[in-house]
C-alpha cells in the first residue's frame, strides 16, 4: 500500500517554434507542442489529469491513496524544453500516462536545465514512494547519491534518452538511442556531401551531457580516422538550443570565411545555424552543407527548401516504450541494460517523401 500523498494536476507549458512543425525525431505519436524560437516563446497550456510537476505545479487536486491502488506509479524528471525534440519526448510521456490513466499514474517535473531540480525531484519521488523512477541526466556526472538513495528505497531507475556516469548497478536500465554511431553516420554523411574534404565547424550540445559527449566523440573520431581531408576548424557549444546555435554560427562565420559544412549535435540548433549562414548572405545547404542529429519536422521543412542536407533520426516518442519498461521492473522482470530505439537517416532526396508523415 502506497503511503497517503497528494497528487497535483499539471499545466504543462511547452514552446511553440516560428517553423511549421518543430518536434523530434523518429516515430508517430501525435503532434507535439513546438520549438522555441531565438526571441519569444509563445505559452500554450495543456490540462494533465494524471500528472503531478513536483517543480512548477500551478493547481493541486488531492487524490487519496486509493487512486493510485494497483497502479504504475512513475515518477519522471525531465530535463525541460531545450528544444523541439525534448518537447516531442515529454508529450510522448504525458500523452502515454493519459491514454491510460485507469492503469498509470505519472508525477512529472520540468527541471528547467538545472541537475539540481533534477535531484530535488528524484528526492521527492522517493519520498512519495513511487514504483519507477526515471529522467533523462541533464549531465552525465553527480548522479551517485541520489540514485543510491533511490536503490536503498528499493526504486530502480530509468534512464531515457541520455546516460549517466554510475555504476551499473545503481540503474536498471537505459532507454534510447547509440549516440557514438549517430555521430559516426554524420560524420560519413558529411564526408559525402562535401566531397571528402574541406574545413568544417562543430556545435555541440550541452557541456557533459552524454549525448553532446557521443555524438561528439563519433563524428570527431571517425573523421580522424577516415577522412584526412577534412579539417574541424571550431567546436563550440550550442547547449542544444536554436538561439544558441545561431549566435555560434556568427561567431564561427566571422571568424572561418571558408567553412564547407557545419555538424549540429540536434537540429535545432542547426536550424539556428541555417539563420545565421543566410544573414551572412550564404546559402545553406549549397554554401555551407549541413548535417544534424534528432530528425524533428522543422529540418524536414529546411532539407524540402532545400536549406538543410541531412539529420541522423533519434527517436523521442519512448512513452510507451518507458512504461512497458517501468511495469516490467515493478513486476520483478528483468530488463536489458540497454533497450535500443530504432532509428534511421533523412537527406534532402529523401525528405519531401516523408515529411507528411512526421509526427513531431
Amino acid at each position: 500500500m502506497k503511503k497517503k500523498l497528494l497528487s497535483m494536476i499539471m499545466c504543462t507549458t511547452m514552446v511553440a517554434a516560428t517553423l511549421a512543425g518543430c518536434g523530434s525525431s523518429a516515430g508517430n505519436a501525435g503532434e507535439t507542442t513546438k520549438t522555441e524560437t531565438s526571441t519569444e516563446k509563445t505559452e500554450t497550456t495543456k490540462e494533465e489529469t494524471t500528472v503531478e510537476d513536483t517543480e512548477t505545479a500551478t493547481s493541486a487536486a488531492p487524490t487519496s491513496s486509493e487512486d493510485e491502488e494497483g497502479k504504475l506509479v512513475v515518477g519522471f524528471a525531465q530535463i525541460g524544453q531545450e528544444s523541439g525534440w525534448r518537447d516531442a519526448e515529454t508529450m510522448s510521456i504525458q500523452t502515454y500516462a493519459e491514454e491510460h490513466a485507469d492503469e498509470v499514474v505519472l508525477k512529472f517535473a520540468d527541471a528547467q536545465q538545472k541537475q539540481e531540480n533534477q535531484i530535488k525531484a528524484i528526492k521527492s519521488f522517493i519520498e512519495q514512494d513511487v514504483d519507477v523512477i526515471g529522467l533523462a541526466p541533464v549531465v552525465e556526472t553527480g548522479w551517485d547519491q541520489v540514485f543510491a538513495e533511490a536503490q536503498d528505497a528499493g526504486i530502480p531507475i530509468i534512464l531515457l534518452d541520455r546516460t549517466a556516469d554510475v555504476d551499473d548497478s545503481l540503474y536498471s536500465t537505459f532507454i534510447g538511442s547509440d549516440f557514438i554511431e549517430e555521430g559516426k553516420v554524420a560524420a560519413q554523411q558529411m564526408a559525402e556531401l562535401i566531397g571528402g574534404k574541406g574545413k568544417i565547424v562543430e556545435i555541440e550540445g550541452t557541456v557533459g551531457a552524454s549525448a553532446a559527449t557521443d555524438r561528439k566523440t563519433g563524428f570527431d573520431d571517425e573523421i580522424a580516422a577516415n577522412f584526412p581531408d577534412i579539417e574541424i576548424i571550431a567546436s563550440q557549444t550550442g547547449d542544444f538550443t536554436r538561439a544558441q546555435g545561431k549566435e555560434v554560427m556568427e561567431s564561427f562565420l566571422k571568424s572561418n570565411p571558408d567553412i564547407v559544412g557545419v555538424y549540429c549535435h540536434n537540429d535545432d540548433m542547426a536550424l539556428g545555424a541555417i539563420e545565421a549562414i543566410k544573414e551572412a548572405g550564404l546559402k545553406p545547404g549549397e554554401d555551407i552543407k549541413t548535417v544534424s542529429v534528432d530528425g524533428v519536422k522543422g529540418i524536414f521543412e529546411a532539407m524540402v527548401a532545400g536549406e538543410a542536407n541531412c539529420t541522423v533520426e533519434c527517436n523521442p516518442l519512448l512513452g510507451p516504450l518507458f512504461f512497458e519498461t517501468a511495469a516490467k521492473l515493478k513486476n520483478g522482470e528483468t530488463v536489458e541494460k540497454w533497450v535500443k530505439s530504432v532509428d534511421g537517416v533523412f537527406t534532402a532526396d529523401t525528405a519531401a517523401d516523408v515529411i507528411d508523415g512526421r509526427a513531431y
